[in-house]
């Protein structure tokens, strides 16, 4: 449905010009719809809120397929967002401001550019169609109860996670729940609210989640509507970021208003961290959800099936779903599908990092970077690329697509051209490009059909292709068609995360490693972690190549105030370190494999690696204490002087 609320609550028109005839007025008008019709319709109200549904805040446009100001987010809409920061390269030259970029604007990452200047998540015309359909609602009287208790619940679910989506933004905003109304006598100073403390708004949506769980559904059946579960799962993370910006913020005092607008104070940490466990313990032992394991066997395959599985999925708590019969489809597999088995003449354009691949442990529990030089000097050598990556998290074939990977029954082709003896380098310009490799010889295939190839477009120019949300179906790599999986928004994964999280916050350690190891060896870990091994680097970890792709490091970064110090802006090298929490992150790394070419050598055809800086990446991604929380537009502030600006605004 594609018409705003606002539209649909049509006021009945007068129509008593030129016509004195009672009975003619009394005739109901059949081409609007009054009050009493829509709020007592069943139907008609279930298809107002499947509209407010539709304007999640993690949506790339409006009803009108518009730009909503601010909301271009890390989704399976929008593949470049993922690559702000250094999860992964924008193979497309449109993109490359991302790898140039010194520093970021202010007001990362609300986004988008309107009238020159940059605007934040500030929609109050959302809240103000959700806080109109709650109290309609409330007034219907042939609705049974328990209908519009669960219609008024979902409403309010709704409207407490556009408050959530705001205070991670700009931090406390105006608390407004009643439809404000203008009175037109010319002046709107009774229309003006201050701004809430940051935990006045998280409180708000802890509230709002004890409250609304009593009237939705506890079966998990439903992906896509507010449930019990997503009440928790959403109460959970809730608290955990107040309770991280409580702890960490003392370390930031610049990133803090005087009045709390901005601010969490450190008292409130452990009372926050205690909800947050809470809840995940909740949901955790209803026994509604668990991990998915329906391809134990296959540990790479069975993660992999866990984004696209929509049949009875026990992960998943909720979801944005897409259908081709409805029209509704997402693009992710079309402009990332590897260009060797492309389906049309697009893709490639998703690369992970090489700084994202090392972050994968090897399956002893140890942190290491790859083995690509040997310990005298010179290279190490491969007889299949993917030998590289034995003996690593399953997670990491399941995230990436590597080099040597299969992806729909076709194996990739990645490898940037031939290395001689002497360390000459034979290569092409572009896609399965031919050279000769011998003076008079015949013309050869000296770079793979997926590259890379440096600046390259829509070649793998990190050495890797994103494999998470790609979807194997015939067809979802065509414009005409695309792809049907599903944005998953939560999942019990991250539930169990959070849970191990807040734990180890509370000095409860033990209780941390066992919600961990249940993600861990769900992945493939055989080697339980000790409670002694819970660290804020663990953690910090886990959640990096567990929830990668889906939209969480950013907003993790922020709440831990760990942004600013990986994100410096200081040109560093790839670490060596991938398991240290603050190491600093602040180039895109490739990792290129080359074929040898060594005639009657026993390395001949053998692959050897090489670490790479693509060409792109010419700056160092910075992120200023002022990126903590974005500017508060100056149109906002002047329509409303109540408003005080952010930080360092």
């Amino acid at each position: 449905m594609k018409k705003s609320l606002l539209y649909i609550c049509l006021v009945i028109l007068a129509c008593n010009a030129g016509c004195n005839d009672k009975d003619f007025l009394n005739v109901a008008p059949t081409n609007v719809l009054q009050n009493d019709q829509l709020w007592n319709d069943e139907g008609l109200i279930l298809s107002v809120l499947a509209d407010l549904y539709d304007r999640y805040p993690d949506r790339q446009t409006d009803v009108n397929n518009s730009p909503i100001p601010s909301m271009v987010v890390q989704t399976i809409d929008n593949w470049g967002e993922f690559a702000r920061f250094d999860e992964a390269f924008a193979s497309e030259n449109g993109q490359y401001w991302r790898h140039g970029a010194s520093d970021y604007p202010y007001v990362f990452p609300g986004m988008i550019v309107k009238g020159g200047a940059e605007v934040t998540y500030w929609d109050y015309a959302y809240i103000r169609e959700l806080n109109i359909f709650i109290a309609k609602c409330g007034t219907s009287v042939k609705l049974k109860q328990e209908v519009k208790d669960r219609f008024i619940a979902e409403a309010r679910y709704l409207r407490a996670v556009v408050y959530f989506e705001e205070v991670k933004r700009v931090g406390g905003v105006p608390l407004v729940l009643q439809p404000m109304e203008y009175d037109y006598k010319g002046d709107p100073a009774y229309l003006q609210h201050a701004r809430a403390k940051e935990s006045e708004i998280y409180d708000f949506v802890i509230s709002e989640m004890d409250t609304v769980k009593k009237y939705l559904p506890s079966s998990p059946i439903s992906k896509t509507r507010a449930t019990v579960g997503l009440a928790l799962a959403t109460k959970a993370r809730a608290a955990l970021y107040a309770g991280s910006i409580a702890k960490h913020g003392v370390t930031t005092p610049q990133v803090s208003l005087p009045g709390g607008e901005v601010g969490i104070p450190l008292a409130k940490a452990n009372e926050y961290y205690t909800i947050a466990l809470n809840a995940a313990k909740e949901l955790i032992s209803s026994g509604s959800y668990s991990l998915y394991k329906k391809n134990s066997d296959n540990l790479t395959q069975n993660f992999i099936s866990l984004f696209i599985d929509k049949g009875a999925n026990p992960e998943v708590i909720f979801a944005k779903d897409f259908k081709l019969q409805s029209g509704r489809v997402q693009p992710w597999t079309l402009w990332s599908q590897p260009r060797s088995n492309a389906e049309e003449q697009q893709g490639g354009r998703l690369n992970p990092s090489l700084n994202l691949v090392q972050s994968f442990e090897l399956l002893d529990n140890t942190f290491a970077p790859l083995n690509i030089n040997a310990a005298g000097g010179g290279y190490m050598y491969y007889s299949d690329p993917l030998d590289l990556f034995a003996n690593r998290d399953p997670r990491l074939a399941a995230t990436v697509m590597l080099p040597g990977s299969d992806f729909k029954d076709k194996k990739l082709d990645i490898w940037a051209g031939y290395i001689r003896k002497n360390g000459e380098i034979v290569t092409g310009d572009n896609f399965g490009a031919k050279a000769k490799l011998e003076p008079g010889g015949p013309d050869v295939q000296v770079v793979g059909y997926d590259g890379p190839v440096n600046n390259l477009e829509f070649s793998a120019q990190s050495g890797f292709i994103v494999r998470k949300y790609m979807d194997p179906t015939v067809g979802s790599g065509r414009i005409g068609t695309q792809s049907e999986v599903w944005w998953i928004r939560y999942r019990y994964a991250e539930v169990l995360l959070n849970a191990a999280e807040a734990a180890f916050e509370l000095a409860q350690p033990d209780v941390a490693a066992g919600y961990i190891n249940q993600v861990r060896e769900r992945a493939g870990f055989k080697i339980p972690l000790k409670a002694t091994d819970i660290t804020f680097d663990r953690i910090v970890h886990e959640r990096k190549v567990e929830l990668a792709f889906e939209g969480h490091e950013f907003w993790d970064m922020k709440r831990w105030r760990l942004a600013h110090k990986v994100w410096n802006g200081v040109k560093t090298n790839l670490t060596t370190n991938p398991g240290k929490s603050d190491e600093s992150s602040t180039r895109v790394f490739a990792l290129w494999p080359y074929k040898v070419y060594d005639p009657g050598s026993p390395n001949n055809g053998k692959y050897i690696f090489k670490q790479v800086l693509p060409g792109a990446v010419t700056s160092a991604h910075g992120f200023r204490l002022g990126n903590y929380y974005a500017a508060i537009n100056d149109d906002i502030r002047s329509n409303n002087p109540k408003i005080v600006k952010n930080p360092n605004q």
